[in-house]
């Protein structure tokens, strides 16, 4: 049995592995963000009230928590090809199931379904970079796939209002079911293993249980992964509350708020390619403290304008653009920090870490559906706890 590190070296990075992997992550932004502009068709096709259409989201951010445990264990003990192969496999034909849904219920469930299989492209890719690299130079490539990833917001919401201009609603699901095809099609044509036999660990249940005990044990994983997973309900708070705010309280067309959707995408992008430049310079926790105050005075500035009735576009966009561009730093940077010290199984910390963070995404989720009523006041409000507990978490970290 083998449940330990082994001598090895690293594996070389072909130059577009990069770029592959960042397809593989963006399976999950692209199915998260590209259904947002059809919330109120959703509803008013099943006849259901404002902000019920939230729930499905919830459902998906749910099992995009299970399913990272589930894929972080199996690619520490199968390799990560072959998992992630299924993985997609799963989403596509779970996604089939969302465009044929007779009801909300069928569609949230569906989607819980396909997001387990999702997540096999955002824990396993998070688990090659470990693999390939570590500490800056992992942090460096994770800003890379940032950029591809960052894709998916822009991109996704755009063309959800364009099928919803000219189309039903299901054909968002059968796109989304091509695809999760193709990502399963590519990993099983081209992309290269980076776990060998002899670094892989074979663990019984109680073991594993162990294992995961083991690593929420270490300081630097937990401080680094409450960061993290604070980002996530900050981020999430946004993703499922932005469409009520802009579309039913600002009065957007689906494609006005694609618009609006992919400028603070702009930002996510622009965060993450700059955080590989200064990291050289300020170093990974430094850059990570110096992130979560800005995100903090950010989503301050949001709450005030949100509760003082401020009802003019331009103000609330701007510090929603600030704290997006604040999560192209944190997410990269996180998680390097979170898996730093878990190498080894670095698939079993790479799932923990998801499972912490779509956790909490699932609650911001439902919290925002529970606070919808046209204004921003309930997704400022999520989003301002989110940043402050970042900033909690940040104080707590060890310094290296």
């Amino acid at each position: 049995m083998n449940t330990g590190p082994q001598p090895h070296t690293r594996p070389a990075m072909p130059s577009w592995l990069p770029r592959l992997l960042g397809f593989f992550i963006a399976i999950g932004p692209a199915a998260t963000d590209m259904y947002l502009p059809a919330f109120p068709a959703v509803e008013a096709t099943f006849g259901t009230p404002s902000g019920t259409a939230q729930l499905t989201l919830a459902a998906w951010f749910a099992g995009l928590g299970v399913g990272q445990i589930i894929q972080g264990t199996l690619s520490d003990r199968f390799g990560r090809r072959r998992p992630l192969i299924v993985g997609t496999a799963l989403f596509a034909i779970a996604t089939c199931g969302c465009a044929l849904a007779p009801n909300l219920t069928f569609l949230a469930i569906a989607r819980a379904i396909a997001a387990i299989g999702a997540s096999a492209g955002m824990v396993i890719a998070r688990a090659m970079v470990r693999d390939l690299a570590q500490g800056q130079s992992a942090a460096v490539l994770m800003s890379r796939l940032m950029l591809v990833m960052g894709v998916a917001p822009i991109l996704a919401p755009s063309v959800g209002g364009l099928i919803l201009t000219f189309f039903h609603w299901r054909l968002i699901f059968v796109i989304l079911a091509i695809y999760g095809a193709t990502c399963s099609i590519l990993a099983w044509r081209i992309l290269p293993e980076t776990l060998p036999p002899d670094r892989r660990i074979y663990l019984g249940f109680r073991e594993q249980l162990a294992r995961y005990v083991l690593i929420l044990k270490e300081r630097g994983f937990i401080t680094h992964a409450a960061m993290g997973g604070s980002g996530t309900f900050c981020m999430f708070a946004y993703l499922a509350g932005s469409a009520p705010v802009f579309i039913q309280g600002f009065g957007l067309s689906p494609s006005g708020f694609a618009l609006i959707f992919g400028l603070c995408a702009c930002g996510l992008i622009a965060g993450s390619q700059v955080n590989a430049r200064v990291l050289p310079r300020l170093g990974l926790s430094r850059t990570l403290t110096i992130v979560s105050r800005v995100s903090l005075c950010a989503t301050t500035t949001l709450v005030v304008l949100a509760f003082s009735g401020v009802h003019i576009l331009p103000a609330i966009v701007a510090p929603l653009v600030v704290i997006l561009s604040c999560q192209g730093f944190n997410n990269a940077n996180t998680s390097v920090g979170a898996l730093s010290r878990h190498g080894a199984h670095a698939g079993s910390a790479s799932a923990l870490m998801g499972l912490f963070q779509f956790s909490l995404g699932a609650t911001s989720g439902l919290f925002v559906g529970l606070l919808t009523d046209g204004t921003p006041r309930g997704m400022a409000a999520l989003m301002f706890g989110g940043s402050l507990c970042a900033v909690i978490a940040d104080r707590c970290r060890p310094r290296s």
